[in-house]
């Protein structure tokens, strides 16, 4: 009677997986994601990372051919990637809508072909969406920049693309590097530029 009652855990699992029953302690759920490019990728990590429900910030490469592409083959201007930032989220905690407003807030929406100090449309600022609702919500939000300035807004709205994670080294490099990150930050003019777009608004918001 043990022996036999030894089996059932087993035979109950086989039965279970079966037909297809998993616990829910067991289902990770797939975080979502929104992708976006706002010149050097080193600086579109922070805002992101002190945000309740951001799982995580991926710095990387995505609209272009080249497969496997490196950051030098990127920065050269010729395989037409962009510099751009995964950023991984918890939808019950933030929206994509609050993304969006960090995102305007980091970045100079007026910039054609660049970013700040670095020149290219490898550093052009773009939003990259998953779907039909955040291209909506993206395309919605670009239309109240340019009420709210009265001027074009330079920023491209892309379908998502195959994203190529950077070099390792790229990771958390404002974390990793804090000297050398802030000496490229003031040197590049990224903040007196957002302040001047921006004002007190520069940086965006930290949502609770």
């Amino acid at each position: 009677m043990m022996q036999h009652l030894s089996l059932r855990p087993l035979a109950l699992g086989i039965a279970t997986a079966a037909l297809g029953i998993t616990s829910t302690s067991l289902q990770a759920e797939t975080p979502a994601e929104a992708v976006f490019a706002g010149g050097c990728f080193w600086c579109m990590e922070p805002p992101y990372d002190r945000q309740p429900g951001v799982t995580a910030t991926i710095s990387g490469y995505t609209g272009g051919e080249l497969e496997n592409p490196t950051y030098d083959d990127v920065s050269s201007g010729d395989t037409d990637h962009i510099e751009v930032v995964k950023v991984e989220y918890d939808a019950d905690q933030i929206s994509y809508e609050q993304l969006l407003e960090i995102y305007w807030r980091n970045i100079d929406p007026f910039a054609v072909g660049r970013q700040f100090c670095d020149q290219g449309d490898q550093y052009r600022s773009a939003i990259f969406y998953q779907n039909d609702e955040q291209r909506e919500l993206a395309e919605a939000s670009k239309a109240e920049m340019e009420d709210r300035f009265d001027e074009e807004i330079a920023t491209d709205i892309l379908p998502a693309d195959t994203f190529w994670k950077a070099e390792e080294y790229h990771q958390d490099y404002y974390d990793k590097n804090p000297v050398r990150y802030k000496f490229y930050r003031f040197s590049c003019g990224r903040d007196d530029r957002l302040e001047e777009v921006w004002g007190d608004e520069a940086g965006g918001p930290t949502f609770d």
